[in-house]
């Protein structure tokens, strides 16, 4: 099992890593060209399915890594900067992009209408164009987002006149 295992899972983990590698360093220099997010976020879980399905492919020779010193600090570094990365507080400066999509999405058309230097009667007519239908200028983007069975982030994208990732 193990070597059949081997024949498959040693390539997944090669070949995502090799995606990932691409598109993660692209997303670094703020390249946001086609389908590089989504290729990014969704292929994380099968270079995760991957490196899993190898460690249990060579789990002798994996177990013999906590034996040797050099191998625990590369991975006891691994799982510090990990906790840091999820646990540690943002910083003086945290990123404010989630809670301006937040406040934007909760406030009213009219508005987000004012933000996005346009007026309610254009916008009104711009999100219809793209099926979205709006019954009151005074009704906040999550109301018309979930009116039309859409997410706040459609409504917003077709406003500020970008693609749609889904989010």
């Amino acid at each position: 099992m193990s070597t059949s295992m081997k024949s498959w899972a040693t390539p997944l983990a090669t070949a995502t890593f090799v995606i990932l590698a691409v598109t993660g360093t692209l997303m670094f220099f703020k390249v946001e060209a086609g389908f590089i997010k989504p290729v990014h976020e969704w292929l994380s879980w099968a270079m995760t399915a991957g490196v899993i399905l190898h460690i249990i492919a060579n789990w002798k020779s994996f177990t013999g890594y906590f034996s040797r010193k050099p191998a625990l600090a590369i991975i006891g570094t691994g799982l510090v900067v990990t906790l840091l990365a999820v646990f540690a507080p943002a910083g003086e400066h945290p990123n404010p992009r989630m809670n301006i999509t937040k406040a934007l999405a909760s406030a009213r058309l009219e508005t987000v209408a004012e933000v996005a230097g346009q007026n309610s009667a254009t916008l009104i007519e711009k999100l219809g164009s793209k099926g979205i239908t709006v019954s009151l200028a005074s009704m906040s983007i999550r109301e018309i987002a979930k009116q039309n069975n859409k997410k706040d982030m459609e409504v917003l994208a077709v406003i500020f006149d970008q693609p749609s990732k889904g989010h």
